[in-house]
């Protein structure tokens, strides 16, 4: 029996049962800039599909103020990192630390333990599409911001057969993610990743 994902920031898994067991992946990459799809409830992204290895700011539109800015930066380095990690099976030497807080980096470490011991990675690149981030201020301000994660070039391998692992057939490829970042002196932090059980 299978489930949607269950989060996003890191990669959105997806979980079937634990023979095959699978972390498949979440994370945004220039690889393909494909839109989300028209089927399903849209996620409203506001930019055009970006890579973790992109800059967050690299190509902000002029309604993006400093701070959003700096929010989708922080955002789209935590997904590079996952990415990276994914692509090991471990977030050592990652950065995902510096990044993502240990609330929301629990929830990646599961699903690299979970591939370490079925001896799997993850390759290629995934997709985001994430929209202008709602910032609020306080004595620790805040960002909201929704996505649309694409994990058609993200692939689930066999590490030693280099073989692509079954997954099933009616998982979410692109779906509907939300995050929550908070700034912690002058960074910001992803502290919740989740993945919606919608298509976008």
């Amino acid at each position: 029996m299978t489930r949607a994902p269950r989060r996003p920031a890191a990669l959105t898994a997806v979980r079937i049962p634990k023979r095959l067991t699978t972390a498949v992946l979440l994370a945004g990459s220039l690889v393909a800039l494909t839109g989300c799809s028209d089927n399903g409830p849209k996620a409203s992204p506001s930019r055009p599909g970006t890579s973790p290895s992109a800059s967050a700011s690299a190509s902000p539109r002029s309604t993006v103020d400093p701070e959003q800015a700096a929010v989708l930066a922080a955002y789209t380095q935590s997904w590079q990192a996952q990415t990276e990690a994914y692509a090991k099976a471990s977030s050592a030497g990652t950065g995902l630390r510096k990044t993502t807080t240990l609330q929301a980096l629990g929830l990646v470490e599961q699903d690299l333990e979970t591939m370490r011991k079925a001896g799997q990675v993850a390759t290629g690149k995934p997709v985001i599409h994430p929209s202008a981030p709602k910032v609020t201020g306080g004595d620790i301000p805040k960002a909201t911001l929704t996505d649309c994660v694409d994990t058609s070039h993200w692939t689930l391998i066999d590490k030693a057969t280099k073989k692509k692992v079954p997954l099933p057939s009616t998982r979410l490829i692109r779906y509907v993610s939300t995050a929550q970042l908070q700034k912690w002196g002058t960074k910001w932090m992803v502290t919740e990743l989740t993945a919606q059980k919608q298509t976008c």
